[in-house]
């Protein structure tokens, strides 16, 4: 489950997150902890499935509206967490 098939095509919208579009974040090291995903203006659902893969890989996903997961990833680097963060603007 944690393979890598492509690196991550452009995402336009929530809908097109999927574990495919998410495997540059698999490919990072040192290895992160937690990916902090920006859905634009709105919290928006992901699949179960995408997040449950990711879990198995290891990365704990936090799904917020974009301008609070630009505060939550600032939050994490600055307590010295590996995070990233994929941010769909607003």
């Amino acid at each position: 489950p944690c393979s890598v098939p492509s690196l991550s095509p452009q995402i336009g919208s929530y809908r097109d997150i999927s574990h495919e579009s998410l495997s540059l974040f698999r490919l990072l090291e040192p290895r992160i902890e937690i990916l902090v995903l920006g859905t634009g203006d709105r919290v928006e659902r992901l699949h179960p499935t995408v997040l449950k893969q990711m879990r198995e890989c290891g990365i704990a996903v936090e799904v917020q509206d974009t301008p609070n997961a630009c505060a939550t990833f600032n939050f994490l680097t600055g307590e010295k967490r590996l995070a990233a963060a994929g941010l769909i603007p607003p």
